[in-house]
């Protein structure tokens, strides 16, 4: 199993996200608690999901959660890089009406 890693930079009110491996529930809370301190002064998150090869309803809560802090701020989370089957998930869920994914 491939073990999941987190990078991420800031660009002026803007963290870009480089979520590696499976987001999932093992890891999913891992990423938020990694993240929480750098959403502070942020207004928008860019998650490239190049590196990601797995999504669970767990990651998906995740990245809500996410959303909805930007959102309270005036921004957003904006996910690129999506691979296919990643992309359907978020759209049989409806994810994909709330979080614009490329």
């Amino acid at each position: 199993m491939e073990e999941f890693g987190l990078t991420y930079k800031k660009e002026g009110t803007t963290l870009i996200v480089e979520p590696k491996g499976r987001l999932d529930t093992a890891t999913s809370p891992e990423m938020e608690r990694r993240l929480q301190p750098e959403l502070t002064g942020m207004k928008d998150v860019i998650m490239d999901f190049a590196g990601v090869d797995y999504l669970s309803s767990g990651g998906l809560r995740a990245l809500l959660n996410i959303d909805q802090q930007m959102e309270e701020k005036g921004g957003c989370l904006k996910l690129i890089h999506v691979n296919e089957y990643i992309m359907e998930i978020f759209e049989i869920t409806g994810f994909s009406d709330l979080v614009p994914a490329e």
